[in-house]
């Protein structure tokens, strides 16, 4: 197939392209710079010019693809409702080029969206389209392409790491950093999923051979990774004290992340092994974490 990528330059993006190559595919992937589309062809794929921010580059992309594989997100988590409304608009526009045809569309989410209200890991068959996370706005993005005849599937992803990336994590070290101390709070019992990048990677290019309808697969190796071992894991590459921290002090020290260090969401693969007998073999997040060079 012909598949369009966006986010091709970006952390997921660039290692899902050469699992594409080698699946026989051509990528044609999205950049907004010329250090970018150097970066493409290096990596055997073809370039298209454009940016989240222009709607028309997206749809130009997508218009002659047999496939589309959107990446691409702002991670700008300051900004984060209106960077999920910008991927909504993203969405459609992508969508909008594979209107009457068959040809499959594979956006992003978060595995959040799949969690029900009692505490269990998140499941690929849950959907609920008035959930708290900003992030549903991808997700109803796709319902209603899907709605419209569009063939669009979802991958959730959980904290997508690899020894240089972690997630949510990154900008952890960077507040551990400027703080002189890696914390969490109350007694880091709360859990985040996590997958390594080269399962999510082989994920993704499952799901787009595959082209399945309606389908959520969630990219996730370990159900739940909990906040203190990830802390303490922390600590041990940046040699900072260790802490637990009230919660109403979390917004002092964590400041934009404190709507996410507290929260528990662990987060289940079961079906998506099953549905594509994709079996996560990367290392896990704290062996990625103690491998990370910080100081």
């Amino acid at each position: 197939m012909r598949i369009f990528l966006t986010g091709a330059t970006g952390f997921i993006g660039s290692a899902v392209i050469p699992e594409l190559i080698a699946a026989g595919h051509e990528v044609i992937g999205m950049t907004r710079s010329d250090a970018g589309a150097r970066a493409l062809e290096a990596a055997g794929a073809k370039v298209h010019h454009g940016t989240l921010e222009d709607p028309d580059t997206l749809h130009s992309g997508a218009l002659h693809a047999d496939a589309v594989i959107h990446t691409a997100f702002d991670h700008d988590f300051s900004r984060f409702v209106e960077n999920c409304e910008k991927d909504k608009r993203a969405i459609a526009a992508l969508g909008s080029a594979l209107a009457g045809s068959d040809r499959p569309l594979i956006i992003t989410s978060g595995t959040g969206i799949g969690s029900g209200e009692h505490g269990e890991p998140a499941r690929e068959d849950v959907f609920n389209a008035s959930h708290p996370n900003p992030r549903i706005a991808s997700e109803l993005a796709g319902h209603a392409l899907l709605d419209a005849g569009v063939n669009v599937s979802v991958v959730r992803l959980p904290q997508v790491h690899n020894p240089l990336k972690q997630g949510l994590i990154t900008p952890l070290v960077d507040i551990a950093r400027r703080k002189g101390v890696v914390a969490y709070v109350g007694e880091g019992e709360n859990r985040w999923p996590a997958g390594h990048l080269s399962d999510v990677a082989r994920l993704y290019a499952l799901a787009v051979a595959k082209g399945e309808s309606g389908a959520r697969y969630h990219a996730v190796g370990e159900e739940g990774v909990s906040s203190r071992e990830i802390a303490e894991s922390l600590g041990r590459g940046l040699k900072l004290p260790v802490k637990s921290i009230a919660p109403e002090e979390a917004q002092a020290h964590f400041g934009w992340m404190a709507m996410f260090v507290a929260l528990d969401m662990p987060a289940s693969s079961a079906l998506t092994q099953a549905k594509l007998n994709w079996h996560p073999k990367g290392p896990s997040l704290i062996a990625d974490l103690d491998e990370a060079r910080f100081v």
